[in-house]
């Protein structure tokens, strides 16, 4: 994989809140993310059940903002498997019940595009959505996903959604073997709002491992689902497969969170239809949509 000149630099983490171009992780901004999935020190653990965990981080500039991080153990999921339903734009539509609506835009180079995502919000806030560059990297048999914000000229903030900001986000796949893995997710993200305190909580409590669950789920399913739905087409192995329009990194700018209008839902109370379905517990979700 082409490096950049930043490659030279000393290792350490790099800079995300401060980024000020639109460019192509390198090799060094992917180990970076991997040092943070895997480092234990500043992060909570606020939940840990049935081999889901989940930590978070307040980020001390702003403690609006924060982290969150989530480990699931993935026993009968191969490591290949799971970075295939993560890719798989036309599978995510069928298992991620959040998603509001999703496309890839273009891409840059064999391993990075541009992409929308829209997703629902616990009821009553506002639903969100972002424009993210996203890059992948295979690592043996390890994998990393994660994207970062952008803008693109032709996607501006719409005014029925809530433009948020990943500063950056993604996904670290670990082979534990044939056909086990553990994934961790880790998140920065920006919601542009000051949000009640019961969605922080509510997030790592019931969203994320509830998400998790579901994630795994959706992973048993994908290799049946997959056969009767070209089985052979996966363009994030197989870049020449790619259908996308190439885009110059030139179109692209940083998407800067403080030039986004903040939206205040600090005094914003949990719907009674969220309360009781936080409340219903970790049960199956309805997955006949998977087949």
């Amino acid at each position: 994989m082409e490096k950049s000149a930043a490659s030279t630099e000393p290792q350490g983490p790099r800079p995300v809140l401060g980024r000020d171009s639109v460019q192509v992780p390198d090799d060094q901004d992917f180990r970076s993310f991997r040092s943070e999935c895997e480092a234990e020190a500043g992060w909570n653990l606020t939940y840990s059940k049935a081999g889901v965990s989940v930590w978070v981080q307040a980020v001390e500039m702003d403690r609006t903002l924060h982290k969150i991080k989530c480990r699931m153990e993935c026993r009968d999921v191969p490591a290949e498997t799971l970075y295939d339903v993560l890719h798989d734009i036309e599978y995510r539509k069928k298992w991620d019940s959040n998603v509001i609506e999703t496309f890839d835009i273009a891409r840059l180079t064999v391993n990075a595009d541009v992409g929308y995502y829209s997703w629902r919000c616990p009821k009553p806030l506002k639903n969100r959505d972002v424009i993210t560059l996203r890059s992948w990297l295979p690592m043996g048999t390890d994998y990393i996903i994660m994207n970062y914000s952008v803008k693109h000229p032709k996607y501006p903030p719409r005014k029925d959604l809530v433009r948020a900001v990943s500063i950056q986000t993604g996904y670290l796949i670990q082979s534990t073997g044939p056909k086990s893995c553990v994934i961790t997710y880790m998140a920065q993200v920006d919601p542009k709002g000051s949000l009640p305190k019961w969605v922080v909580n509510k997030s790592s409590q019931f969203l994320a491992p509830k998400a998790m669950k579901k994630m795994y789920k959706a992973c048993v399913k994908y290799p049946e689902w997959k056969q009767k739905h070209q089985p052979h087409f996966k363009p994030w192995l197989h870049p020449e497969q790619s259908p996308l329009p190439s885009l110059a990194l030139s179109e692209l700018s940083v998407q800067h969170a403080d030039s986004l209008e903040n939206i205040d839902e600090s005094a914003v109370a949990e719907s009674r239809e969220e309360r009781v379905g936080s409340a219903g517990g970790e049960g199956s979700d309805d997955d006949t949509s998977l087949t």
